[in-house]
């Protein structure tokens, strides 16, 4: 199948990016506004304003023409980071009240959080709805075959087994193991195997393989060698199909957590993350595959932006709430010199991070070998 055109991705990207741009920031905005906290600007997309008002709050709500991020920037901050601007200490305390940097702690805490909790509800709304109205589908955890001399053979999987456990952990769907498996780096599985009354303990070592999908893009992942059932397409109820989507949410935010542990210990390569270039080549691709693959590629999407902007890095959210977590334990805030070199800091490790991922992407488009051939 053909890459879709660049016009196109670069429009399914700015959609994707300007819906979970705006839930994100919402979930900042809508919690502040709860307990009463100014907000002076609501921004998705950054650069010049291309269109904006301002409502009776006296927020600015505006759209910038770089759809790469945005931002919920409170009343009396230096900056879209949040960082206090010291000249509010002199303010009468009158006019302090309404502003986010003098709230009480839990009430900072809640709003910072709120921007990475609000995508996963996001996420887990759109596999709710997608659920009850598409179907979930999902296949049942049967072997339905076995390659000769594979490592499931070499396990002594046969056809027909159920697979119940892997490493002691449940599996309900045959997709969960392919999951586990897809992200092993060639160390041991336990598998938990029920063959007609009898259960047993087998343990396969998953082969890696490289490849490139149907857009001509590498990959690499664990593979066992082994064939599904066939897959069943089930309408849940409204409450079966929160908790399945729970579920869905939970799986894939720990398969993201257990790829960054690999790539932070070196069992996986730093080249197989991915930046915006990847993410605006992977948004055309969903669009072109159908509305079903757009939404679920939001919905991911959705989870990896609340699961990034967790992590304890200055200048994301998970920053901010360990910084708030520090101040809980000493009771009384850091010093502002500190803060102000713990942001930097976390600025320049994000600023590195996208220059990589970047490279990588343009690594993957084919960029640098094609200069090399021109070069040479």
């Amino acid at each position: 199948m053909d890459n879709p055109g660049l016009l196109f991705s670069l429009a399914a990207f700015a959609v994707v990016i300007g819906v979970l741009v705006f839930v994100h920031e919402f979930g900042h905005y809508g919690v502040a506004r709860l307990f009463g906290i100014k907000v002076d600007t609501f921004a998705v997309g950054f650069g010049r304003e291309v269109l904006g008002w301002t409502d009776r709050a006296g927020t600015r709500w505006k759209l910038g023409w770089l759809p790469l991020g945005g931002y919920a920037k409170f009343a009396g901050d230096m900056n879209a980071a949040s960082q206090p601007d010291p000249a509010l200490a002199a303010l009468p305390e009158d006019e302090r009240a309404a502003l986010f940097q003098f709230r009480p702690l839990w009430q900072r805490a809640a709003v910072v959080a709120a921007g990475p909790a609000i995508n996963f509800l996001f996420a887990i709304l759109l596999f709710t709805v997608f659920f009850m109205t598409w179907g979930h589908e999902y296949t049942p955890p049967v072997v339905g075959g076995v390659a000769a001399e594979s490592p499931a053979a070499k396990a002594g999987l046969r056809a027909g087994d159920r697979i119940v456990a892997v490493d002691g952990d449940d599996v309900e769907r045959f997709e969960d193991l392919v999951r586990v498996v897809r992200m092993n780096t060639g160390t041991p599985l336990s598998l938990t195997v029920e063959r007609g009354t009898d259960r047993l303990t087998l343990r396969a070592t998953p082969r890696i393989i490289s490849g490139k999908d149907r857009f001509g893009s590498h990959y690499s992942v664990g593979m066992l060698g082994m064939a599904s059932g066939r897959p069943v397409v089930v309408r849940r109820w409204p409450v079966d199909a929160t908790v399945h989507a729970v579920k869905e949410v939970r799986n894939i935010t720990v398969a993201m957590a257990e790829g960054l542990h690999q790539v932070v210990t070196g069992r996986r390569d730093l080249t197989e993350l991915g930046g915006p270039i990847k993410i605006a080549q992977f948004s055309g691709q969903s669009a072109a595959l159908g509305l079903q693959a757009f939404v679920t590629f939001i919905a991911l999407i959705s989870i990896n932006l609340g699961f990034m902007n967790l992590l304890p890095i200055p200048m994301l959210d998970g920053g901010h709430l360990l910084l708030y977590a520090v101040e809980g334990v000493r009771r009384r805030p850091l010093n502002p010199k500190i803060q102000e070199w713990a942001f930097m800091s976390g600025f320049a490790l994000l600023l590195t991070l996208m220059l990589v991922l970047t490279w990588n992407d343009l690594a993957s488009a084919g960029v640098w070998k094609h200069l090399a051939g021109l070069a040479g």
